[in-house]
């Protein structure tokens, strides 16, 4: 069954990593909100199936939509699509926007997940992402959630920062452990180049840190919440049994989405759909009755690359005989002697005709899967 995505282009203030599409005038939200609503008309028959099985609010920073926003948009969703009983509905959260009775209001209108972009728990690490919360934010607002009842928590973490020890990352760690959340996902810092960290990175005002040294924090994220009980099911996420995130999933296992909102992306396994990322255009296009965006048919080749690269990156592997039945492909054959010196070196192994990456082929996940794909 397909999931929807909903992008919400907003943000109080621009972290100094962040290359997502964002605008911080908040004063557009009104009209936006309305776009986004009638562009959820205007692509009713996109997906085949409107049973949806999960609906994700991203951004930008969902958090920021008051309550008639959120009547709005789910008026509109139960209008257009028939959510499932069981629909995972999850909304991004920063912890500045969260109290006791935000957290109520977002479980009034149905949401069930809360993704909290905590990123760290040290003010010092806070204050040179530019975040607008501290960690004390952070702990008060996970502490809300729960009080609110919240079943359905994942929280985001940042590691591989310059200028940080592995000490820092081990009690941050511990201290996201203390609320028992369902769900983390643990990013390293990508330094992209049209962001602060980029400008910075060329004038030499940050140093990216050495392969050696994210190697080892990935390797001690990894390491603390397996201990803890959670399971490894894709390179970035963690999850207690039961709550892998069902929308994210979906990405990896080649399920049909629909994308709403200015740079979002919808994919109905034969092309792929790229909605403009400017806001004022998005709009006036809407208000025209057209949606703004560009089409990529999917070749036989991009499909197999995709399938590569994004079963690849997960906990059930690459499935070799799968990729022969639906692609007519061999990657075994194509890529026997590359294969055999990957296996020689412990970063994969083969099961059941399934490839799957070691812990040390985690850390070249990227670079097997370009490996891998056919040009």
């Amino acid at each position: 069954m397909p999931g929807l995505y909903i992008h919400i282009p907003f943000c109080k203030q621009a972290c100094h990593y962040c290359d997502f599409h964002f605008s911080t005038q908040l004063s557009g939200r009104d009209e936006m909100i309305n776009a986004i609503s009638q562009e959820i008309r205007l692509r009713k028959n996109y997906l085949q199936d409107r049973s949806l099985t999960s609906v994700y609010f991203g951004g930008g920073t969902p958090s920021l939509l008051s309550e008639p926003h959120l009547e709005q948009l789910f008026n509109c969703i139960n209008e257009v699509f028939s959510p499932m009983p069981d629909c995972e509905i999850t909304l991004e959260a920063n912890p500045d926007d969260i109290t006791l009775e935000t957290s109520k209001l977002l479980l009034k209108w149905g949401i069930n997940r809360l993704s909290i972009g905590v990123q760290s728990f040290d003010n010092q690490t806070l204050k040179f992402l530019n975040r607008a919360h501290d960690g004390t934010m952070a702990q008060l607002a996970l502490e809300k959630c729960r009080d609110a009842g919240f079943k359905n928590i994942s929280i985001d973490l940042i590691y591989a920062i310059p200028n940080q020890d592995h000490a820092l990352l081990e009690e941050n760690i511990q201290k996201a452990l203390a609320f028992a959340p369902e769900h983390f996902s643990a990013y390293s810092l990508t330094i992209e180049p049209k962001t602060v960290f980029g400008n910075w990175a060329n004038k030499k005002k940050i140093i990216p840190v050495s392969e050696e040294f994210n190697a080892t924090q990935f390797e001690i994220v990894s390491t603390r919440l397996i201990d803890a009980g959670y399971e490894h099911y894709e390179i970035s996420n963690f999850s207690r049994p039961g709550f892998f995130s069902r929308h994210n999933s979906s990405y990896w296992t080649r399920a049909a989405y629909l994308g709403i909102g200015p740079s979002a992306h919808s994919y109905n396994t034969h092309t792929r759909q790229f909605n403009i990322n400017n806001n004022a255009l998005y709009i006036k296009s809407i208000k025209l009755g057209q949606v703004p965006f560009e089409v990529e048919v999917l070749t036989k080749e991009n499909k197999i690359n995709e399938y590569v690269f994004t079963t690849l990156r997960t906990s059930m592997g690459c499935n070799l005989a799968k990729v022969k039945e639906d692609f007519d492909f061999d990657v075994l054959a194509t890529h026997s002697k590359y294969i055999e010196n990957l296996v020689t070196n412990n970063l994969v192994v083969i099961d059941n005709h399934v490839l799957k990456l070691t812990f040390k082929g985690k850390l070249l996940a990227d670079q097997i899967a370009l490996d891998l794909m056919v040009s």
